[in-house]
């Protein structure tokens, strides 16, 4: 019996994913958006290119929830992105109320299903989204520095002219210019980052990473990223429904890890047929860890703005 994952919000980022999934051939996808017939149209095309690419996953779109019923994976990408005028919290406010309805209803037709958060402000979302519903820690996790960490992969990979294949990184923190680069554990063919790349000029490339959705928006002029997002999703759905138990950063509950309690913080996590399995603990030093500790603070700060 194929699996089934459902994408609530089927703009850029939701259709992508739900053409990714398909293209995998080992689940069928439900695209659910509020727009009039808009996911019907966009799970018709991807269904239609099944014969030319060869796969059988049967994609259906909606505007209700009882087609998302018993599904394995939710995939959250509900909300809208800030507009020019809008402060931070009108787009907190905003979407949490978005996040909240669509997780109700969520967990009303799949009870049993893995939560996977994209939303932003992302950590903030995913902590609502544990709260709103009920789910225990391991089924609620967000997606945030798998993207991340292949935007510093593939800016290391170009400044050093080597495959991105060659190049292991991991990004900590919130998803947002607090997060945590963590150049001192990256590697290229194992040789640790720091002896191929001078510090000064490997801190131009941490920015750029930091600001690396920002850069995207400025470029588009209209809308964000969503070739990028869309495949960091897939290749969390791929370890947990495919049991790949691949170690990832991911926005997960933590329960005093990295001395953080009651948040949901990226850091890196086995993911398998369960969901988040194992939190893994790096070593960090004093300046990661209070680096990793201002990024805590910042969600924090969100979720005080939601008042949960």
């Amino acid at each position: 019996m194929r699996s089934k994952v459902t994408v609530v919000g089927a703009g850029f980022v939701g259709s992508t994913l739900g053409q990714r999934v398909a293209e995998r051939d080992y689940a069928d996808v439900v695209l659910m958006d509020v727009v009039p017939d808009m996911p019907q149209g966009k799970a018709l095309d991807i269904l239609e290119a099944g014969p030319v690419l060869g796969y059988d996953s049967l994609v259906i779109g909606t505007n209700g929830y009882d087609e998302t019923a018993n599904s394995d994976i939710v995939v959250v990408t509900s909300g809208i992105a800030r507009k020019p005028g809008m402060s931070r919290d009108d787009l907190i406010r905003t979407n949490q109320g978005i996040v909240t309805q669509v997780v109700q209803e969520v967990a009303k037709h799949s009870p049993n299903a893995i939560l996977i958060c994209v939303t932003n402000p992302l950590d903030a979302m995913v902590q609502l989204a544990y709260k709103v519903s009920g789910f225990p820690k391991q089924r609620v996790l967000g997606m945030a520095g798998v993207l991340d960490t292949a935007r510093f992969r593939t800016f290391i990979a170009q400044e050093l002219n080597v495959s991105v294949r060659d190049v292991q990184a991991f990004v900590l923190g919130g998803h947002g210019d607090t997060m945590v680069p963590l150049a001192r554990l990256s590697t290229v063919a194992g040789v640790p980052l720091p002896e191929l790349i001078p510090a000064e000029r490997l801190q131009q490339i941490v920015e750029r990473t930091a600001n690396g959705g920002a850069e995207i928006v400025n470029l588009l002029k209209q809308g964000s990223a969503y070739y990028a997002p869309s495949a960091s999703v897939l290749q969390m759905i791929d370890s947990i429904l495919l049991d790949k138990k691949m170690i990832m950063p991911c926005s997960v509950y933590l329960e005093g890890e990295y001395g953080i309690n009651g948040l949901f913080v990226g850091v890196p996590a086995k993911l398998g047929a369960k969901g988040v399995e194992e939190v893994i603990q790096l070593k960090l030093t004093e300046d990661e860890r209070a680096a990793l500790q201002k990024s805590a603070d910042a969600v924090r700060e969100l979720i005080g703005v939601m008042g949960i």
